[in-house]
């Protein structure tokens, strides 16, 4: 199979190659009209730009968000990754409590899949880099190697959920392969965090993806209310154990 114009084309730029995946960044928006040329000009200038994943698919199959896909070419094929009702009504419940799609469409064979492009940044994450495995925060997840399990994870106390400004479930991807995560900040922009038995403290929810192994829980500032009430802090996220988390200051 032969694709003119895509990967060798020079406003077309390959930022990231691993494993089946390849990050495409259009430099410029070439389609516009002349209203809009020039905020599209200033746009480009600072990175704000159109991404798109490429996915090769070799005999594998590859899991991806409801309606990432823009197209296929090959022998690919599409299943809805449902085994009878009992699980698409799991499915949907565990959708609404993540804030994923509940049902992801499986892709499979050989050839492409190319996905929708976005003004977000792409990252690839291999699972067993983070140990056991990743939990992402709501919305984070795009697609997935079809050796990546998923699973729904929820807070080891609600005070997470209350007061952390997180959600009681969240998606956790768990075993081998590469994951796809939409960022609203580029990597460049992300601090990673590798606890060795310590503990990390945050105000608010930068964090946007951490290690499963890690305890995460609400705790006050302070030792104290008086003393959280002096901080000016109040409540914060707390993870602790072994593992690594992702987190996006400027968020």
């Amino acid at each position: 199979m032969k694709i003119n114009n895509l990967t060798a084309n020079e406003n077309v730029m390959i930022t990231e190659n691993v494993g089946c995946i390849s990050v495409l960044e259009h430099k410029r928006n070439l389609s516009v009209n002349v209203a809009e040329a020039g905020a599209q000009y200033f746009a480009s200038q600072m990175g704000i730009r159109r991404r798109q994943a490429l996915i090769t698919l070799q005999n594998s199959d590859f899991v991806i968000s409801a309606g990432a896909m823009q197209w296929t070419a090959g022998n690919v094929s599409m299943t809805a990754n449902v085994k009878g009702v009992g699980d698409l009504f799991g499915k949907m419940i565990s959708g609404k409590v993540t804030g994923e799609s509940g049902v992801k469409p499986r892709y499979t064979g050989n050839g492409y899949l190319m996905l929708e492009p976005t003004y977000k940044h792409l990252l690839i994450e291999r699972v067993e880099d983070w140990g056991g495995g990743i939990v992402v925060d709501d919305g984070l997840f795009l697609g997935s190697e079809g050796t990546v399990k998923h699973a729904v994870v929820a807070r080891s106390n609600f005070s997470s959920a209350i007061a952390g400004g997180e959600g009681l479930f969240n998606l956790s991807l768990e075993g081998q392969g590469l994951v796809l995560l939409e960022s609203a900040s580029p990597r460049t922009e992300l601090v990673e965090i590798i606890l060795e038995g310590e503990e990390m403290r945050i105000d608010g929810n930068y964090a946007i993806a951490w290690s499963k192994s890690l305890d995460f829980r609400v705790e006050k500032s302070g030792k104290s209310l008086i003393g959280s009430a002096i901080s000016g802090e109040g409540l914060v996220n707390v993870y602790r154990g072994h593992g690594r988390i992702l987190m996006m200051p400027l968020k």
